[in-house]
Protein backbone atom coordinates (compact mmCIF):
# COMPACT_ATOMS: atom_id res chain seq x y z
CA UNK A 1 0.00 0.00 0.00
CA UNK A 2 2.80 2.40 0.91
CA UNK A 3 4.58 1.66 -2.39
CA UNK A 4 1.39 2.36 -4.35
CA UNK A 5 0.96 5.70 -2.56
CA UNK A 6 4.55 6.69 -3.34
CA UNK A 7 4.13 5.67 -6.98
CA UNK A 8 0.91 7.67 -7.23
CA UNK A 9 2.59 10.74 -5.71
CA UNK A 10 5.53 10.51 -8.09
CA UNK A 11 3.21 10.10 -11.07
CA UNK A 12 1.18 13.13 -9.95
CA UNK A 13 4.30 15.28 -9.65
CA UNK A 14 5.56 14.17 -13.06
CA UNK A 15 2.19 14.84 -14.68
CA UNK A 16 2.04 18.31 -13.10
CA UNK A 17 5.55 19.06 -14.33
CA UNK A 18 4.66 17.90 -17.83
CA UNK A 19 1.70 20.31 -17.94
CA UNK A 20 3.54 23.22 -16.31
CA UNK A 21 2.85 26.53 -17.98
CA UNK A 22 5.45 27.30 -20.60
CA UNK A 23 7.42 30.57 -20.54
CA UNK A 24 9.94 32.21 -22.84
CA UNK A 25 12.66 31.26 -20.35
CA UNK A 26 12.15 27.57 -21.18
CA UNK A 27 14.00 28.08 -24.47
CA UNK A 28 17.57 26.81 -24.04
CA UNK A 29 18.78 26.69 -27.63
CA UNK A 30 22.56 27.22 -27.76
CA UNK A 31 22.66 28.25 -31.42
CA UNK A 32 20.40 30.94 -32.85
CA UNK A 33 20.36 33.81 -35.30
CA UNK A 34 18.26 36.84 -35.92
CA UNK A 35 18.37 39.49 -38.60
CA UNK A 36 16.43 42.73 -38.88
CA UNK A 37 16.67 45.31 -41.65
CA UNK A 38 14.29 48.24 -42.07
CA UNK A 39 13.83 51.19 -44.41
CA UNK A 40 11.76 53.89 -42.74
CA UNK A 41 10.61 57.33 -43.73
CA UNK A 42 8.35 60.17 -42.66
CA UNK A 43 7.29 63.42 -44.32
CA UNK A 44 5.77 66.54 -42.78
CA UNK A 45 4.49 69.31 -45.08
CA UNK A 46 2.81 72.47 -43.81
CA UNK A 47 2.22 76.14 -44.55
CA UNK A 48 1.24 78.16 -41.51
CA UNK A 49 -0.38 81.59 -41.54
CA UNK A 50 2.27 84.15 -42.30
CA UNK A 51 4.60 81.68 -44.02
CA UNK A 52 6.04 82.84 -47.33
CA UNK A 53 6.52 79.32 -48.65
CA UNK A 54 5.62 75.75 -47.89
CA UNK A 55 7.74 74.16 -45.16
CA UNK A 56 8.63 70.49 -45.10
CA UNK A 57 10.65 67.97 -43.14
CA UNK A 58 11.62 64.62 -44.68
CA UNK A 59 13.27 61.87 -42.62
CA UNK A 60 14.71 58.71 -44.20
CA UNK A 61 16.65 55.89 -42.60
CA UNK A 62 18.00 52.38 -43.09
CA UNK A 63 18.84 50.15 -40.12
CA UNK A 64 20.43 46.70 -40.13
CA UNK A 65 21.06 44.39 -37.16
CA UNK A 66 22.28 40.79 -37.33
CA UNK A 67 23.40 38.52 -34.48
CA UNK A 68 24.73 34.97 -34.80
CA UNK A 69 24.92 33.08 -31.51
CA UNK A 70 26.54 29.73 -30.75
CA UNK A 71 27.72 28.09 -27.52
CA UNK A 72 31.23 29.46 -28.13
CA UNK A 73 30.60 33.00 -29.44
CA UNK A 74 28.20 35.82 -30.28
CA UNK A 75 28.76 37.86 -33.44
CA UNK A 76 26.86 41.13 -33.89
CA UNK A 77 26.81 43.33 -37.00
CA UNK A 78 25.03 46.69 -37.11
CA UNK A 79 24.73 49.39 -39.74
CA UNK A 80 22.57 52.48 -40.15
CA UNK A 81 22.07 55.49 -42.38
CA UNK A 82 19.87 58.39 -41.27
CA UNK A 83 19.11 61.46 -43.33
CA UNK A 84 16.98 64.59 -43.05
CA UNK A 85 15.99 67.24 -45.60
CA UNK A 86 13.98 70.26 -44.43
CA UNK A 87 13.00 73.77 -45.35
CA UNK A 88 11.54 76.53 -43.20
CA UNK A 89 8.47 78.57 -44.16
CA UNK A 90 10.30 81.90 -44.09
CA UNK A 91 10.98 83.76 -47.33
CA UNK A 92 13.88 82.49 -49.45
CA UNK A 93 14.73 79.81 -46.87
CA UNK A 94 16.99 77.18 -48.42
CA UNK A 95 16.91 73.44 -48.13
CA UNK A 96 18.93 72.09 -45.21
CA UNK A 97 20.10 68.51 -45.33
CA UNK A 98 22.05 66.36 -42.92
CA UNK A 99 22.84 62.69 -42.52
CA UNK A 100 24.96 60.25 -40.59
CA UNK A 101 26.06 56.72 -41.37
CA UNK A 102 27.77 54.06 -39.33
CA UNK A 103 28.69 50.41 -39.04
CA UNK A 104 30.06 48.24 -36.23
CA UNK A 105 31.06 44.66 -35.49
CA UNK A 106 31.50 42.99 -32.09
CA UNK A 107 32.57 39.41 -31.35
CA UNK A 108 32.19 37.86 -27.87
CA UNK A 109 34.21 34.64 -27.47
CA UNK A 110 33.33 32.53 -24.40
CA UNK A 111 36.12 30.97 -22.39
CA UNK A 112 33.84 28.00 -21.58
CA UNK A 113 31.52 27.23 -24.55
CA UNK A 114 27.87 26.94 -23.56
CA UNK A 115 28.31 28.83 -20.30
CA UNK A 116 26.78 32.12 -19.17
CA UNK A 117 30.09 33.25 -17.69
CA UNK A 118 33.25 34.97 -18.94
CA UNK A 119 34.23 35.95 -22.47
CA UNK A 120 36.75 38.10 -24.26
CA UNK A 121 35.62 40.48 -26.97
CA UNK A 122 36.87 42.53 -29.87
CA UNK A 123 35.10 45.21 -31.82
CA UNK A 124 35.44 47.97 -34.38
CA UNK A 125 33.19 50.81 -35.60
CA UNK A 126 33.15 53.65 -38.09
CA UNK A 127 30.79 56.64 -38.34
CA UNK A 128 30.56 59.50 -40.81
CA UNK A 129 28.84 62.87 -40.68
CA UNK A 130 27.11 64.96 -43.35
CA UNK A 131 29.56 65.09 -46.22
CA UNK A 132 31.79 62.25 -45.05
CA UNK A 133 34.41 64.94 -44.40
CA UNK A 134 34.88 63.67 -40.85
CA UNK A 135 35.12 60.04 -39.84
CA UNK A 136 35.00 58.56 -36.36
CA UNK A 137 36.87 55.25 -36.18
CA UNK A 138 37.36 53.12 -33.08
CA UNK A 139 38.53 49.65 -32.10
CA UNK A 140 38.30 47.86 -28.75
CA UNK A 141 39.30 44.69 -26.93
CA UNK A 142 38.48 43.48 -23.42
CA UNK A 143 36.66 40.98 -21.23
CA UNK A 144 33.06 40.53 -20.15
CA UNK A 145 30.59 38.32 -18.30
CA UNK A 146 27.07 37.07 -18.99
CA UNK A 147 24.97 35.99 -21.96
CA UNK A 148 21.90 37.23 -23.84
CA UNK A 149 19.60 34.63 -25.39
CA UNK A 150 17.31 35.18 -28.36
CA UNK A 151 13.99 33.59 -27.33
CA UNK A 152 11.94 34.75 -30.32
CA UNK A 153 11.56 31.14 -31.59
CA UNK A 154 9.83 30.22 -28.32
CA UNK A 155 7.55 33.26 -28.64
CA UNK A 156 6.55 32.01 -32.08
CA UNK A 157 6.07 28.44 -30.82
CA UNK A 158 3.75 29.70 -28.09
CA UNK A 159 1.81 31.72 -30.67
CA UNK A 160 1.47 28.65 -32.94
CA UNK A 161 0.05 26.55 -30.10
CA UNK A 162 -2.33 29.38 -29.13
CA UNK A 163 -3.68 29.44 -32.68
CA UNK A 164 -4.05 25.66 -32.89
CA UNK A 165 -5.96 25.58 -29.58
CA UNK A 166 -8.11 28.57 -30.57
CA UNK A 167 -9.23 26.94 -33.82
CA UNK A 168 -9.74 23.50 -32.28
CA UNK A 169 -6.93 21.77 -34.16
CA UNK A 170 -5.59 20.45 -30.83
CA UNK A 171 -7.63 20.01 -27.66
CA UNK A 172 -5.11 21.12 -25.08
CA UNK A 173 -1.67 22.56 -24.56
CA UNK A 174 1.27 20.15 -24.84
CA UNK A 175 4.13 19.69 -22.34
CA UNK A 176 6.98 22.18 -22.21
CA UNK A 177 9.25 19.70 -24.01
CA UNK A 178 7.02 19.88 -27.12
CA UNK A 179 7.18 23.69 -27.12
CA UNK A 180 10.97 23.39 -26.94
CA UNK A 181 11.08 21.02 -29.91
CA UNK A 182 8.81 23.27 -31.99
CA UNK A 183 10.93 26.33 -31.09
CA UNK A 184 14.05 24.42 -32.17
CA UNK A 185 12.49 23.78 -35.59
CA UNK A 186 11.39 27.41 -35.90
CA UNK A 187 14.90 28.67 -35.05
CA UNK A 188 16.32 26.78 -38.05
CA UNK A 189 14.41 28.82 -40.65
CA UNK A 190 17.65 30.05 -42.35
CA UNK A 191 18.80 26.43 -42.71
CA UNK A 192 15.50 25.41 -44.33
CA UNK A 193 15.75 28.32 -46.75
CA UNK A 194 19.35 27.43 -47.63
CA UNK A 195 18.42 23.78 -48.32
CA UNK A 196 15.02 24.10 -49.98
CA UNK A 197 14.98 27.60 -51.48
CA UNK A 198 11.79 29.61 -51.87
CA UNK A 199 9.61 26.51 -51.21
CA UNK A 200 11.15 25.93 -47.77
CA UNK A 201 7.95 26.91 -45.92
CA UNK A 202 6.21 23.61 -46.78
CA UNK A 203 9.04 21.54 -45.31
CA UNK A 204 9.47 23.91 -42.35
CA UNK A 205 5.80 23.80 -41.32
CA UNK A 206 5.74 20.07 -42.07
CA UNK A 207 8.47 19.49 -39.49
CA UNK A 208 6.47 21.49 -36.91
CA UNK A 209 3.57 19.13 -37.64
CA UNK A 210 5.92 16.15 -37.28
CA UNK A 211 6.82 17.24 -33.73
CA UNK A 212 3.14 17.36 -32.75
CA UNK A 213 2.47 14.05 -34.46
CA UNK A 214 5.37 12.25 -32.76
CA UNK A 215 4.13 13.58 -29.40
CA UNK A 216 0.75 11.97 -30.09
CA UNK A 217 -1.07 15.31 -30.13
CA UNK A 218 -2.38 15.24 -33.71
CA UNK A 219 -2.56 12.82 -36.61
CA UNK A 220 -2.48 15.75 -39.03
CA UNK A 221 -2.74 19.53 -38.75
CA UNK A 222 -5.18 19.59 -41.62
CA UNK A 223 -5.90 22.62 -43.79
CA UNK A 224 -6.89 24.89 -40.89
CA UNK A 225 -3.86 23.95 -38.79
CA UNK A 226 -1.44 24.51 -41.66
CA UNK A 227 -3.00 27.87 -42.52
CA UNK A 228 -2.91 29.10 -38.90
CA UNK A 229 0.70 27.93 -38.47
CA UNK A 230 1.64 29.68 -41.71
CA UNK A 231 -0.16 32.81 -40.49
CA UNK A 232 2.06 32.96 -37.38
CA UNK A 233 5.38 31.92 -38.92
CA UNK A 234 5.13 33.59 -42.33
CA UNK A 235 2.41 36.25 -42.44
CA UNK A 236 3.03 37.84 -39.02
CA UNK A 237 6.09 39.78 -37.93
CA UNK A 238 6.76 39.07 -34.24
CA UNK A 239 9.20 41.58 -32.75
CA UNK A 240 12.43 40.40 -31.19
CA UNK A 241 12.34 38.75 -27.75
CA UNK A 242 15.56 38.43 -25.71
CA UNK A 243 16.53 37.79 -22.12
CA UNK A 244 19.74 37.91 -20.11
CA UNK A 245 22.49 40.41 -19.38
CA UNK A 246 26.11 41.19 -20.16
CA UNK A 247 28.76 43.49 -18.74
CA UNK A 248 32.07 44.34 -20.39
CA UNK A 249 35.21 46.41 -19.87
CA UNK A 250 38.20 46.95 -22.09
CA UNK A 251 40.69 49.19 -23.80
CA UNK A 252 39.89 51.15 -26.92
CA UNK A 253 41.73 52.97 -29.67
CA UNK A 254 40.35 56.11 -31.29
CA UNK A 255 41.73 56.46 -34.80
CA UNK A 256 39.79 59.70 -35.19
CA UNK A 257 36.65 61.32 -33.81
CA UNK A 258 34.37 64.26 -34.51
CA UNK A 259 36.20 66.40 -31.92
CA UNK A 260 39.27 66.37 -34.17
CA UNK A 261 41.37 63.96 -32.09
CA UNK A 262 43.47 61.25 -33.72
CA UNK A 263 45.43 58.24 -32.45
CA UNK A 264 44.21 58.37 -28.85
CA UNK A 265 43.85 55.53 -26.32
CA UNK A 266 40.65 55.04 -24.38
CA UNK A 267 38.64 52.91 -21.96
CA UNK A 268 35.33 51.21 -22.74
CA UNK A 269 32.66 50.10 -20.25
CA UNK A 270 29.31 48.59 -21.17
CA UNK A 271 26.26 46.77 -19.84
CA UNK A 272 23.02 45.47 -21.31
CA UNK A 273 19.89 43.90 -19.85
CA UNK A 274 16.98 42.28 -21.67
CA UNK A 275 13.81 40.94 -20.08
CA UNK A 276 10.56 39.86 -21.76
CA UNK A 277 7.91 40.81 -19.21
CA UNK A 278 5.52 38.42 -20.98
CA UNK A 279 4.96 37.10 -24.49
CA UNK A 280 3.75 40.55 -25.61
CA UNK A 281 6.18 42.90 -23.83
CA UNK A 282 9.95 43.30 -24.21
CA UNK A 283 12.13 45.51 -21.97
CA UNK A 284 15.71 46.26 -22.99
CA UNK A 285 18.40 48.60 -21.71
CA UNK A 286 21.87 49.07 -23.24
CA UNK A 287 24.46 51.43 -21.73
CA UNK A 288 28.01 52.30 -22.77
CA UNK A 289 30.70 54.65 -21.47
CA UNK A 290 33.67 55.61 -23.63
CA UNK A 291 36.61 57.56 -22.20
CA UNK A 292 39.15 59.23 -24.51
CA UNK A 293 42.53 59.87 -22.87
CA UNK A 294 43.96 63.14 -24.20
CA UNK A 295 47.00 64.16 -22.16
CA UNK A 296 44.96 65.14 -19.12
CA UNK A 297 42.24 66.94 -21.11
CA UNK A 298 40.11 63.83 -21.30
CA UNK A 299 36.69 63.47 -22.91
CA UNK A 300 33.98 60.89 -22.45
CA UNK A 301 30.58 59.86 -23.70
CA UNK A 302 27.82 58.09 -21.78
CA UNK A 303 24.95 56.67 -23.78
CA UNK A 304 21.94 54.79 -22.40
CA UNK A 305 19.14 53.43 -24.57
CA UNK A 306 16.03 52.13 -22.77
CA UNK A 307 13.22 50.58 -24.80
CA UNK A 308 9.85 48.99 -24.08
CA UNK A 309 7.87 47.29 -26.85
CA UNK A 310 4.32 46.10 -26.29
CA UNK A 311 2.37 44.04 -28.81
CA UNK A 312 -1.13 45.52 -28.65
CA UNK A 313 -2.45 42.83 -30.98
CA UNK A 314 -1.27 40.75 -33.93
CA UNK A 315 -0.93 43.84 -36.14
CA UNK A 316 -0.11 46.72 -33.79
CA UNK A 317 3.11 47.27 -31.83
CA UNK A 318 3.66 50.13 -29.38
CA UNK A 319 7.38 50.98 -29.29
CA UNK A 320 8.82 53.39 -26.71
CA UNK A 321 12.43 54.53 -26.36
CA UNK A 322 14.36 56.88 -24.13
CA UNK A 323 17.89 57.72 -25.20
CA UNK A 324 20.09 59.63 -22.75
CA UNK A 325 23.45 60.87 -23.99
CA UNK A 326 25.98 62.83 -21.94
CA UNK A 327 29.14 63.95 -23.71
CA UNK A 328 32.17 65.95 -22.56
CA UNK A 329 34.08 67.35 -25.50
CA UNK A 330 37.83 67.06 -24.93
CA UNK A 331 38.55 70.03 -27.24
CA UNK A 332 36.13 72.80 -26.19
CA UNK A 333 35.06 71.27 -22.82
CA UNK A 334 31.35 71.40 -23.67
CA UNK A 335 29.21 69.20 -21.41
CA UNK A 336 26.17 68.34 -23.51
CA UNK A 337 23.19 66.36 -22.24
CA UNK A 338 20.67 65.13 -24.80
CA UNK A 339 17.39 63.41 -23.94
CA UNK A 340 15.43 61.90 -26.80
CA UNK A 341 12.03 60.28 -26.15
CA UNK A 342 9.95 58.58 -28.84
CA UNK A 343 6.67 56.72 -28.79
CA UNK A 344 5.61 54.88 -31.94
CA UNK A 345 2.49 52.99 -32.93
CA UNK A 346 3.34 50.64 -35.81
CA UNK A 347 0.41 49.16 -37.71
CA UNK A 348 1.38 46.09 -39.74
CA UNK A 349 -0.16 46.41 -43.21
CA UNK A 350 1.50 43.12 -44.14
CA UNK A 351 4.49 41.19 -42.85
CA UNK A 352 6.94 43.61 -44.51
CA UNK A 353 5.21 47.01 -44.45
CA UNK A 354 4.18 49.08 -41.40
CA UNK A 355 2.39 52.40 -41.12
CA UNK A 356 3.93 54.32 -38.22
CA UNK A 357 2.86 57.27 -36.09
CA UNK A 358 5.64 58.65 -33.88
CA UNK A 359 5.64 61.34 -31.20
CA UNK A 360 9.14 62.62 -30.46
CA UNK A 361 10.58 65.03 -27.89
CA UNK A 362 14.25 66.02 -27.83
CA UNK A 363 15.91 68.25 -25.24
CA UNK A 364 19.50 69.52 -25.51
CA UNK A 365 21.39 71.30 -22.73
CA UNK A 366 24.96 72.61 -22.60
CA UNK A 367 25.64 72.91 -26.34
CA UNK A 368 27.67 75.72 -27.89
CA UNK A 369 27.00 74.42 -31.42
CA UNK A 370 24.94 77.03 -33.31
CA UNK A 371 23.60 74.34 -35.63
CA UNK A 372 22.36 72.28 -32.69
CA UNK A 373 21.59 74.73 -29.87
CA UNK A 374 20.03 74.21 -26.44
CA UNK A 375 16.29 73.79 -26.33
CA UNK A 376 13.39 71.38 -26.79
CA UNK A 377 12.06 70.10 -30.10
CA UNK A 378 8.73 68.32 -30.49
CA UNK A 379 7.47 66.44 -33.52
CA UNK A 380 4.62 64.21 -34.65
CA UNK A 381 5.68 62.11 -37.63
CA UNK A 382 3.57 59.79 -39.75
CA UNK A 383 5.40 57.50 -42.10
CA UNK A 384 6.04 54.00 -43.35
CA UNK A 385 8.55 51.33 -42.43
CA UNK A 386 9.54 48.56 -44.83
CA UNK A 387 11.12 45.38 -43.52
CA UNK A 388 13.87 44.10 -45.79
CA UNK A 389 14.76 41.07 -43.64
Amino acid sequence: MKKRMISFAVATVLASAAQAEVTLYDYKEGTSAYEEAYVNGGLTVNRNRGDDQTAYDLNLGVNYDRTLSSPSRDLNLQADIDGNVSRAGTKDADDVDSYTAGASITVDNYFVPGSNTGFWFGGASVRANDAFDDLETTASIGVGYGRVTNVTPMAKAMRVIDELVKYGVIKGRPPVSVYQQIASVISKEPEYYARFGSDYELKWIGDVEAVLRSAGIVNSLGAIGILRTQHVLVDENISLRRYGWKVRAGLSYVGSNFDGLTDKPGVLLGAEYHHPLNNQTQLSDVATVNFVLNDGDNGYNFNNNLSLTYEVDDRIDWENTWNLNYAKNSVNNDDVTTNNLTSTFAYEINNTLDFTTTARIQHINGSSDAANPDGTDRALIMGVRYRLR
